[in-house]
């Protein structure tokens, strides 16, 4: 029996662009890192990704190159739809084709967080679940379904932007879309800043509000608190809603929202959901490269229909 040759994936990223040689297995065998040249355009930032590439990939080769990249994806061509300024330029960047060229053989490509998805469900917290609700709490919040083990793209390649949805309590805070009171703009390292400072008029990263909290500060444990509750509550109505086998929660702001989210979580879900997980991610910064091995193997996990996407209508931010 033939063993499946390891796999390239890439995550590009707004400060940082990673590729990983993944084996079969999901063991990644090899890394490639480098700081995404986001400022001079998306065709460096395509050189650089197809750079690391090569390192890793057998030059008698032809095996696919899975991408997982910031912004909404169009499901059916790997172009860019919408992305944030953290990669200017980004938006229509066709990134599937143009790897192509570049590598000489297919890539296939998917939004970050729906790789990391990918990557948590084969080998990580929510190994062998098929039907996965993945939420990645860091400067912003995202979030993807795995349904049958593929990406649930929905109509334009946006499915899953669980930060958009009203939350009560972040009414005074500003999502990163531009709107008020959404769950982004209270459960996310962004909010966390924003929470702590109209409470104290000090500005300070998240991460530092989750340190305070961690040491006792009433004032920051307040904000987490509020937030993660958020958190779970949201979680309740969209395990309700979507009936994943487990949620996995993701990204930097994960280990100081968890506990309190997990208390919401189960406080609020109905008897007929009681039995579904709350799970810390365990892949760390390899999941989207894993995840992106994996759907460079398996591109049936990348759309869940051949019907041609719709256009975008609106503006939504990715985490």
């Amino acid at each position: 029996m033939t063993v499946p040759a390891p796999l390239v994936g890439l995550d590009i990223g707004g400060t940082k662009t990673a590729a990983a040689l993944v084996g079969p297995d999901g063991e990644v065998l090899g890394r490639r890192l480098a700081p995404t040249p986001a400022g001079s355009g998306p065709a460096a930032v395509l050189d650089t990704a197809a750079r690391l590439a090569r390192e890793l990939l057998d030059p008698g080769g032809a095996g696919p190159v899975g991408v997982g990249t910031a912004g909404t994806v169009d499901p059916g061509t790997g172009t860019i739809r919408y992305a944030t300024d953290s990669l200017p330029g980004w938006a229509g960047t066709p990134v599937a084709d143009e790897l192509a060229v570049r590598l000489a053989r297919p890539v296939r490509v998917t939004n970050d967080v729906n790789a990391a998805a990918l990557g948590e469900s084969w080998v990580g917290a929510g190994r062998d679940r098929r039907e996965l609700l993945l939420v990645a709490v860091g400067t912003g919040l995202g979030g993807a379904m795995l349904q049958r083990g593929r990406i649930c793209t929905g109509a334009r390649g946006g499915a899953g932007e669980v930060g958009h949805l009203p939350a009560p309590g972040a009414e005074r805070l500003r999502c990163g879309c531009g709107r008020y009171g959404h769950l982004e703009a209270i459960a996310s390292g962004t909010g966390l800043s924003a929470a702590y400072a109209l409470d104290t008029g000090l500005r300070i990263t998240g991460r530092a509000v989750a340190e305070r909290a961690a040491a006792g500060e009433p004032v920051a444990r307040e904000v987490v608190e509020r937030a993660a509750t958020a958190l779970g509550r949201a979680l309740a109505g969209l395990v309700a809603l979507l009936d994943p086998q487990a949620v996995v929660l993701a990204g930097g702001a994960a280990d100081a929202l968890l506990p309190r989210a997990r208390a919401a979580l189960t406080a609020e879900l109905p008897a007929a959901w009681a039995d579904v997980p709350l799970l810390p991610a365990t892949l760390g910064a390899d999941a989207v490269v894993v995840g992106a091995a994996r759907l460079a193997g398996h591109p049936g996990h990348g759309r869940q229909t051949d019907a041609a996407p719709a256009p975008v209508t609106d503006r939504r931010t990715r985490a």
